[in-house]
């Protein structure tokens, strides 16, 4: 025990004195030593070592070249953290399978890639009504729809509507060739021509308009058309799908008619030519087939009220309406 106590003492001891000599001794200049000249020494030449050769370091930046980008709050991250500054990198342009095979036939390749995830053509059929139609002890019909061909930007657009009733045959009925340009996500820009089918005059117009999907998904469109006599017709029209459960949908729907001018050959008014207003129903046994039933008022205004009744014809009319309505 004695022993292990006189040699922690001594241990102690030789610590002490080491500091002391530290602190009592300056640090030794090797510049002053003799032969420890680095100038004069020529194998000591650091510059012509290889590996050894001087680099200069990139300056700091001052306070106003650094970013401005605010700094992020304690524990942000991901979308959290502020936008910086800094410029994007350059995506990079060269592929690795070059290197290895073909480049004409990995151009091919990637061309027909990307056709096969979004650039291939695609089309859709739909008859958004295909209905009859029961009013004060007649039975009618009517239809719209349209189907269309094409890529998400360029299409072409083929639409119908009309109706009549079984006993005095077409009221209305005209088919559209048009073709389509995406002018935006949700907006395709159509242009063609639309062929009256009904008689008597089966007149042919020019047609412009527009289609698509507005806030809170509304499908509305509208178009205008020029007839080869110089008659000028608008259209608007629009509708909503209000999803009751996942498979009970009620759809409002409202269609309105103008011209430029009177024309008594046709019936039609100068101004709001017709107004038609539905309420819909249906049940999508799946999303492509769904029946419905509902109800329309369909009324002539203006001048072309007075044209209707001046032949016997009754200006407006509310029916109960059943029908499908089909996509594929």
């Amino acid at each position: 025990m004695r022993r292990g106590v006189s040699g922690f003492c001594a241990l102690l001891a030789l610590l002490s004195s080491e500091a002391a000599y530290s602190q009592s001794t300056p640090p030794m200049d090797h510049s002053t030593m003799p032969g420890m000249d680095h100038s004069s020494m020529p194998g000591m030449k650091h510059d012509s070592m290889p590996g050894m050769q001087k680099t200069t370091l990139p300056a700091q930046p001052t306070p106003s070249a650094r970013s401005t980008s605010p700094a992020p709050e304690a524990g942000a991250s991901g979308t959290a953290l502020p936008a910086g500054t800094a410029p994007a990198p350059i995506p990079p342009l060269d592929h690795y399978a070059d290197r290895q095979f073909d480049k004409v036939d990995m151009d091919h390749a990637r061309a027909a890639m990307m056709r096969e995830q979004g650039g291939q053509p695609f089309y859709l059929v739909m008859l958004n009504l295909a209905e009859l139609q029961f009013y004060q002890g007649q039975v009618g019909y009517r239809w719209d729809g349209e189907a269309w061909f094409g890529g998400d930007i360029n299409r072409f657009t083929l639409k119908s509507e009309g109706g009549g009733s079984f006993r005095q045959g077409f009221d209305d009925a005209e088919v559209q060739a048009l073709y389509s340009r995406a002018i935006g996500p949700y907006f395709n820009l159509q242009a063609g021509a639309r062929q009256d089918l009904s008689s008597p005059l089966h007149q042919t117009y020019a047609a412009l308009g527009f289609e698509g999907l507005a806030p809170y998904w509304f499908e509305v469109s509208g178009a205008l058309f020029l007839s080869t006599r110089g008659n000028l017709l608008a259209r608007l029209e629009g509708y909503y799908d209000q999803n009751i459960t996942q498979r009970l949908v009620l759809q409002p729907r409202v269609e309105l008619n103008f011209a430029a001018q009177n024309t008594p050959e046709d019936g039609v008014g100068a101004g709001l030519v017709n107004a038609e207003l539905g309420l819909r129903l249906r049940y999508e046994i799946t999303r492509e087939l769904a029946p419905y039933i509902g109800i329309s008022y369909d009324t002539k205004v203006g001048q072309t009220a007075t044209y209707a009744s001046e032949v016997g014809r009754a200006s407006s009319a509310l029916s109960f309406v059943a029908g499908l309505r089909v996509w594929f």
